[in-house]
């Protein structure tokens, strides 16, 4: 993803700052995804990969890309509190 757009997007709700998932991130979320643990911020379940995504720097919630196009709505957000192994700095 270009820098200058990641420069100006912020999650919706909390206007935090974005940065990109890292590979260990990715596993985490997609191994949730695949035991079925996970849902959306509007209580629908994610059912498919992620093949990138976007997450606020205080590691609340994850934005995913599709087709390398960011999903910025609220109700698509992914709150990393319901994965069980997400990686914490």
């Amino acid at each position: 993803m270009d820098k200058r757009l990641l420069d100006i997007l912020c999650c919706p709700v909390t206007k935090s700052p974005l940065r990109m998932l890292a590979d260990s991130e990715l596993a985490a979320l997609n191994r949730a995804i695949h035991a079925k643990n996970i849902v959306s911020a509007n209580g629908v379940a994610v059912s498919d990969s992620v093949a990138g995504g976007l997450i606020t720097r205080d590691g609340r919630n994850i934005y995913r890309l599709d087709d390398d196009i960011p999903v910025m709505l609220a109700d698509e957000a992914i709150a990393c509190a319901q994965i069980v192994d997400f990686p914490r700095p």
